[in-house]
């Protein structure tokens, strides 16, 4: 089975561009049955704290489920819903898949990004979650999660063999991104794809650097700063046979 991730340069708060041109990438990826398709966060509108235009109508949603429907692979979207708070949204995660009526999954992203004044326009969630690819069990991530190593321990705690994340991870800390995606993978004997915009919006530049990291921490694939899909094959016994030859999950304390 392969992972399809999407590096999008994102259209400034312009939903039915985003929809298209994530159309067009995934055409150009020719994806299998079965396989799972990454988008960055909130790639319909970008990191916007406009929650009047970024709160998903039902579009996003159903785009995400048409694209599930047509591929017959299991789409890790991304998309702002409304929140018990109003006026606040929810940085959500949205896994939608083939024939389903509702959708699969979803994850509110735990940690609002404070020091972009997400917080102002956003609530965080509050529950690390699973979902299921083939014989792998996926805890979803947003951005600014991925400073926060406690969610990813609890998560693969809890049973997780791979972690996939979607990112608006400017390129001021793009070396940060890189260096803390692969410690996920390495520290937690898991899967890391970790899917970036690029392009710019009115606010921020971004480098992309969308990467697949292997249990062991070896790169399975990486983009530059231009707009592409990085497809990677995944092959789940690489993650068994690891854990079982270096069991250093074994000795987790103090979580």
């Amino acid at each position: 089975m392969k992972a399809h991730l999407i590096q999008l340069d994102i259209a400034w708060e312009n939903k039915q561009a985003n929809h298209i041109r994530v159309q067009q990438l995934v055409d150009q990826a020719k994806p299998d049955a079965g396989d799972l398709i990454v988008l960055p966060e909130l790639f319909d509108v970008g990191f916007t704290l406009n929650t009047e235009i970024a709160i998903d109508d039902g579009r996003t949603l159903g785009f995400l489920q048409r694209l599930a429907d047509k591929t017959n692979c299991i789409i890790h979207g991304s998309r702002a819903t409304r929140s018990q708070v109003d006026p606040l949204a929810s940085n959500c995660a949205t896994i939608c898949t083939p024939g389903q009526s509702a959708t699969l999954h979803e994850y509110h992203k735990i940690h609002p990004f404070s020091f972009g004044r997400e917080t102002e326009s956003y609530l965080g969630g509050d529950a690390i979650t699973h979902y299921t690819w083939g014989d792998l069990q996926v805890c979803p991530a947003v951005c600014y999660d991925l400073r926060f190593p406690e969610l990813f321990r609890l998560g693969v705690k809890q049973g997780a063999h791979a972690f996939v994340l979607g990112a608006n991870w400017p390129n001021h800390r793009q070396s940060h991104w890189r260096t803390l995606s692969i410690a996920r993978a390495i520290e937690n004997l898991s899967f890391m794809f970790a899917v970036n915009r690029c392009g710019d919006d009115p606010h921020l530049p971004y480098s992309g650097g969308t990467i697949a990291i292997d249990p062991k921490g070896e790169i399975m694939g990486e983009l530059g700063d231009e707009e592409g899909v990085l497809s990677v094959e995944v092959d789940p016994s690489v993650l068994h046979e690891w854990r079982e030859t270096f069991p250093a999950l074994k000795d987790m304390k103090l979580i």
